[in-house]
């Protein structure tokens, strides 16, 4: 069950990041390990929500994934008061440290708006597995099927209460 939660909680998440980012054309959040890596979502998560805070082609067309890593980890920091948890150096890599990445991808989800729509949803839903679940993580949760209702209230509880979700009308 512990599987099934954490599980669900990074699908809100990624689906929170991708509808977040959905604008930027640069940026494919599929995971929360390579899709870091270049620096590029960090910024773009950012961005989206507060464009007030940088320029996005500015920090886009820095020269390395270390120099957009870092300007995303002290925006955050000096403008929303999140630590600087990670080192840019660690996630500039081919496989940084999942866990890392969703410690630091839910701070902001604490600070930053929270609306998860249905679409969002379904489209995280439909990423290849290898895509967004690495192979330890494939648990026999993934042959369990819930209705979609059932799956869907799972997934708002086992995330937090704060998620705001946009029905269709």
């Amino acid at each position: 069950m512990a599987g099934l939660q954490q599980t669900n909680s990074e699908m809100i998440l990624l689906s929170w990041v991708r509808q977040s980012t959905r604008n930027y054309p640069q940026v494919n959040v599929t995971n929360f390990t390579t899709s870091w890596s270049d620096g590029l979502a960090f910024n773009a998560l950012l961005h989206s929500h507060r464009p007030d805070l940088f320029d996005w082609n500015a920090a886009a067309s820095q020269p390395s994934p270390v120099q957009r890593l870092d300007h995303a980890f002290n925006v955050a920091r000096q403008h929303l008061g999140i630590e600087k948890l990670l080192d840019p150096e660690d996630v500039a890599t081919a496989c940084p440290d999942k866990k890392s990445i969703l410690m630091y991808v839910t701070s902001l989800f604490q600070v930053l708006p929270q609306q998860v729509t249905m679409e969002a949803i379904r489209e995280v839903e439909m990423l290849p597995r290898h895509s967004r679940v690495t192979r330890e993580e494939h648990i026999e949760v993934h042959e369990q099927h819930f209705s979609q209702e059932v799956s869907f209230n799972f997934l708002l509880s086992s995330c937090c209460s704060k998620v705001v979700v946009s029905l269709p009308t």
